[in-house]
């Protein structure tokens, strides 16, 4: 439960204030200028990027990733014919950032000819380094590079019928490492190493018609996707992470290859009167899937006695899909508007996948066959709207689901053969009834409450009787705006083996304002507490005990940033964004019972207080119309508090020089 918090937070504490380059600000001509019948707009920002980095560098390569050196900051060109009638295109747009070195890098191209063509390409790459928590002596991490690409061409954009061709391609290659434990649960731990080489391609083929008022859009795609990642021992032989214990390996190989073909069919039907809306979906996927695990070892067990296994796990199965919804809005009258969503899911996984380990020393194996599992879903959702004057609406709903679940396993032990087939369904009610008031013309106040019940969730944490409240309030008045809002969401699922509760509670301001021309503020603040308390059971010294899981976390986060326009010669931004979790409030970090390693490993993973910390300068100059330089400064600051001495935290000193031109 930690670790999923975890990556919950640390995105929030990452994105909470936006990188200090590239540069927001414009340059050359507004209008752009004329050339050969077409308007053009450019701006092209060319700088250097430097850092220094103290504490963990891993974790800072996670959170932010800037390097040192050259690149194109950022980039815009946008060329359109004058006369809407131009040789080969009409319109062109490029937009580029960070290309070069930057580790988030991206284009965005559109070509479009009036009435005939338009072309649209999206690429994007991002280097991912992730060393994971300080757990397996760092033998956890993550070094890869994903790039991403979609590629659309639309024949006659603008007419009633149009013809779609499109192709997205996904690729991740790099180094990780991994452990495994070998040759039971009480041996060693290995690292192991794996190339990365995971690739997925999309080619789509689709139209679209309008007629009558309807419009019916129909696409066909082939997707496919395949890994073959191989994994190695880091060194030929390892005497494994515990030098007091006998296991060791002499040799290891593992070759796990996974491959899948998804066809589907997406069609969809639209209509938009004025008394109401139809919207209609249907999509078909017909996955196939096919994997291989042949692992091989040998080597020494905890007894210092010689060992030789090899496991194999394969299969070859069907993921069929298929879902369907269908949305109505009716406008009966000007003041009221009701709202239907009905939707259909069915997923099934049908096939044989076996797994085979094979003891070589004493001949024997362990088999276990998987043949089925199903998740049906359908739900309905009504919400109404009604204006009962131009200062006071109400909202109201009702939703309802139910779900089935469906699995068939197979097992074969000691020549007897059996198959388990378990069904389990949940019913989900809820009603949901809100309030819309606006007392004064630049005030707005939003309440709402929903409340939910489930007979039978499948999972101990899932949604089984719980509540939300919100509320939110806005006030605009000239260039002054102020927002704030609260939201609380609470539920408890006592279904299963162990009772689960988890509550949450957010409260966040917001306001922005421009006294002048020349200045402006903006800053915010939020708080979400949340805490969970939930059963767990796991093996300590042999024995299965029984337990409770709590887990609180109290997450502060604030911004604040002001722009100074100095005789529309200069621009200046101060920023600073600070996201604070004080955890429980504990006041020590001791473990409190040395003497039993399981409760203290439990008590110090109740909560994970941390501090992550971002201000950040930029002044732009304007040497004259067409040319900027820039100049630019940010700090991260990341500190845990999790443990006295802690291996994750880091300060980094990053900045930034480039000039911005049209020409």
């Amino acid at each position: 439960m930690r670790n999923t918090i975890l990556l919950l937070l640390l995105p929030i504490a990452v994105f909470a204030q936006p990188t200090v380059a590239p540069t927001p600000e414009s340059v050359g001509n507004p209008k752009g200028e004329n050339a050969s019948g077409y308007n053009i707009l450019n701006s092209f920002e060319l700088g250097v990027r430097w850092n220094t980095v103290d504490g963990n560098y891993g974790k800072y390569r996670s959170d932010v990733n800037f390097g040192n050196g050259l690149r194109l900051l950022g980039s815009q060109l946008r060329v359109d014919s004058r006369d809407g009638h131009g040789k080969f295109f009409d319109n062109l747009s490029l937009t580029t950032l960070g290309l070069g070195n930057d580790p988030y890098e991206s284009a965005v191209l559109r070509i479009e000819k009036n009435g005939i063509y338009r072309y649209d390409m999206n690429w994007r790459m991002n280097e991912y380094f992730n060393p994971a928590l300080t757990i397996a002596n760092g033998e956890h991490a993550f070094n890869t590079r994903r790039q991403l690409q979609d590629h659309d061409f639309t024949l006659f954009p603008q007419s009633n019928y149009k013809l779609f061709f499109g192709y997205s391609g996904n690729t991740q290659t790099g180094p990780a490492l991994t452990t495994v434990q070998m040759f039971d649960s009480r041996g060693d731990e290995f690292p192991l190493f794996s190339n990365i080489n995971r690739r997925r391609r999309e080619f789509r083929l689709g139209g679209e018609a309008t007629l009558f008022g309807f419009t019916l859009n129909v696409l066909h795609g082939w997707d496919h996707f395949r890994d073959e990642t191989p994994i190695g021992l880091l060194t030929p032989q390892e005497a494994g992470n515990n030098p007091l214990d006998n296991t060791t390996l002499s040799a290891f190989s593992r070759t796990e290859p996974y491959s899948g073909d998804s066809p589907y069919w997406r069609i969809a039907l639209f209509r938009n009167a004025r008394l109401y809306s139809l919207n209609a979906r249907y999509n078909n996927v017909s996955g196939r899937r096919n994997f291989l695990l042949d692992e091989s070892v040998i080597g020494t067990d905890r007894f210092a006695s010689a060992a030789n296994r090899q496991f194999m796990a394969s299969g070859a199965g069907s993921r069929p899909l298929v879902s369907g919804s269908l949305n109505i809005i009716l406008l009966p009258t000007t003041r009221l508007t009701i709202s239907n969503h009905t939707a259909f899911n069915n997923t099934r996984m049908d096939g044989n996948a076996q797994f085979v380990q094979v003891d070589n020393g004493s001949a024997s194996e362990s088999i276990l066959n998987f043949q089925f599992l199903g998740i049906r879903t359908i739900e309905t959702l009504t919400d109404a709207t009604f204006a009962l004057t131009s200062r006071i609406g109400l909202y109201g709903g009702y939703h309802y689901s139910n779900r089935e679940i469906r699995s068939s396993e197979g097992q074969s032990f000691s020549g007897i053969s059996d198959v388990f087939r378990v069904s389990q369904q949940n019913h989900l009610h809820a009603g949901l009834a809100g309030l819309r008031l606006r007392p004064l013309k630049p005030l707005t106040i939003q309440l709402d409450a929903e409340i939910g019940r489930a007979d039978n969730p499948f999972f101990p944490i899932s949604e089984k009787n719980y509540q939300g409240l919100n509320g939110r309030v806005q006030y605009k008045w000239k260039s002054l705006l102020l927002s704030a809002l609260t939201r609380t969401f609470y539920n408890t699922n006592s279904i299963s083996l162990f009772a689960h509760s988890s509550r949450s509670r957010q409260y966040a301001f917001d306001m922005s304002w421009s006294p002048s021309a020349w200045l402006s503020f903006d800053a915010g603040y939020a708080k979400l507490h949340l805490d969970t308390l939930t059963g767990i059971a796991y093996f300590a010294s042999s024995q299965l005990i029984g337990s409770n899981a709590l887990y609180v976390s109290n997450l502060h986060s604030g911004n604040l940033g002001a722009r100074f326009a100095i005789r529309k010669r200069a621009d200046l931004y101060l920023g600073y964004s600070i996201v604070k979790d004080t955890g429980d409030g504990r006041s020590s970090y001791l473990l409190p019972n040395p003497s039993s390693p399981a409760q203290s490993a439990f008590y110090a993973a109740q909560t994970f207080p941390l501090t992550y910390q971002t201000p950040q300068a930029r002044l732009s100059v304007k040497l004259y119309n067409r040319l900027r330089w820039n100049l630019g400064y940010q700090h991260y600051a990341y500190y845990e508090q999790f443990y006295p001495l802690t291996y994750q935290n880091y300060r980094a000193h990053t900045g930034y020089s480039s000039l911005l031109w049209s020409f």
